[in-house]
């Protein structure tokens, strides 16, 4: 037969030789035998110059996965030319770089490898904020607090989160005159409302005794700081305690909402909340170990 191709022929042939190369039988018809039968012979034809043209180009899961890392390194760079948390909740970030921003995460969201971020590894950790949609409990509060006292009175210097066994810390830090830190902690419990949704509910509220750096206090009211000090020693045990451990308000639940994670991974977090406002978080500790069925590695 005309097209057929013999085993001599493919191993003369060095560019159809290959260890890599795929492979599959083909009859040929090689005479009769001596009842008359004809007899019939298999060789292999080789497909590796087929093959051959595609080797070394990406999968297309590599390529979404170096897609979404660029993804992630663009949208990290938007929030240091915005100049981060403090330029957003003092007002100073402006509309150009907001929208920018805005056009990032939805570009991220997009290629979003977690599928049921609700439930994995991933979510839990102690995660800061990188950036607040303008309708949102914490954006709210922390442009109350800019508008209201200038920041040489009270600045707030971050609003971290801590989610572990479904329970969820959220700590805003709050400086006095630079020279009082004190800490709002509020405890909140999560509950699994589907792969992307979940629902807080907010149990208390923990005032945290205050930190006075006295290095920073100017001489003529290091005296008066003495006189506080020991006005508190001579208070009842009950009130002495309450003002050391700081001051617990019961929630009770009274006070909830619900949120989507539309995006998820060892280093960021997105979350929406029902009118769709975005909140941007960047992990502070370590990550767990990486996820079986995530991509890793090129793919030939």
């Amino acid at each position: 037969m005309a097209c057929s191709v013999s085993i001599q022929t493919l191993l003369l042939t060095p560019k159809l030789h290959s260890p890599s190369c795929n492979s599959f039988p083909v009859l040929q018809s090689n005479g009769n035998d001596k009842y008359g039968n004809r007899k019939r012979k298999v060789i292999k034809r080789c497909r590796g110059m087929v093959q051959h043209l595609v080797k070394g180009r990406p999968s297309a899961a590599y390529a979404r996965e170096m897609e979404r890392l660029s993804a992630k390194e663009s949208l990290l760079r938007a929030f240091k030319d915005a100049g981060g948390f403090e330029a957003l909740i003092a007002g100073k970030t402006t509309e150009m770089q907001c929208i920018d921003v805005n056009e990032r995460i939805v570009s991220l969201e997009r290629l979003n490898s977690t599928l049921r971020p609700t439930t994995s590894p991933y979510l839990e950790g102690q995660w800061k904020r990188e950036w607040l949609g303008s309708g949102s409990p914490g954006f709210i509060a922390a442009r109350f607090l800019f508008e209201r006292f200038p920041p040489t009175l009270a600045n707030l210097s971050n609003l971290d989160t801590v989610i572990k066994d479904e329970y969820a810390n959220i700590a805003a830090n709050i400086k006095l005159l630079n020279l009082i830190q004190s800490n709002f902690i509020l405890s909140a419990r999560l509950s699994i409302e589907g792969p992307r949704r979940m629902k807080v509910e907010y149990v208390e509220g923990i005032f945290e005794s205050p930190k006075i750096y006295e290095e920073s206090i100017p001489q003529q009211l290091k005296s008066v700081l003495v006189q506080a000090a020991s006005t508190v020693q001579q208070l009842p045990v009950s009130i002495r305690d309450a003002i050391v451990s700081g001051v617990r308000i019961p929630l009770g639940g009274t006070f909830q909402r619900l949120f989507l994670i539309s995006y998820l991974d060892e280093d960021i977090l997105i979350t929406r909340d029902t009118a769709g406002v975005p909140e941007v978080f960047r992990r502070l500790d370590s990550a767990p170990l990486p996820m079986i069925d995530g991509i890793t590695e090129f793919e030939s």
